[in-house]
C-alpha cells in the first residue's frame, strides 16, 4: 500500500504565502517523480510543477517565480513554498508520485487526496 499525505492548505489573502507538504509512505522502492496539480473550481485539473529524479524542476507559467518546488529523499516528501499568492491560485492541490514498489514492478501513478487553497481578502 502506498498513500500520499498532503497539507498545508488553507485560507490567505492575496499576496500571501502558504506552504504544502505531500509525504510518500509505503511499500516504496523508489520515487521517479513528484509533482503537484490543482484543480480550480469549474475548471480541469492543471499541472502545477514536477520535480524528477535527478533532473531539474519545472513549473506551470502562471506560478514560476512564485512557487518553489523542492524533495527531501530522506522522508520521501514534497513541500510547496507558495509565495505571492492570487485569487487566481484557489483551487485543491492534489500530489502526484510515480513510484516503484519492488525493484521487479513497473512504476505506477498514485494520487493524494487534495488539499484546499483559498486565495481571498
Amino acid at each position: 500500500q502506498v498513500q500520499l499525505v498532503e497539507s498545508g492548505g488553507g485560507l490567505v489573502q492575496p499576496g500571501g504565502s502558504l506552504r504544502l507538504s505531500c509525504a510518500a509512505s509505503g511499500n516504496i522502492f523508489m520515487i521517479n517523480r513528484m509533482a503537484w496539480y490543482r484543480r480550480a473550481p469549474g475548471k480541469e485539473r492543471e499541472w502545477v510543477t514536477g520535480i524528477t529524479t535527478g533532473g531539474p524542476t519545472t513549473y506551470v507559467e502562471s506560478v514560476r517565480g512564485r512557487f518553489t518546488l523542492s524533495r527531501d529523499n530522506t522522508k520521501n516528501t514534497v513541500y510547496l513554498q507558495m509565495d505571492s499568492l492570487k485569487p487566481e491560485d484557489t483551487a485543491v492541490y492534489y500530489c502526484y508520485a510515480d513510484l516503484t514498489t519492488t525493484r521487479a514492478t513497473l512504476p505506477s501513478g498514485y494520487w493524494g487526496q487534495g488539499t484546499q487553497v483559498t486565495v481571498s481578502s
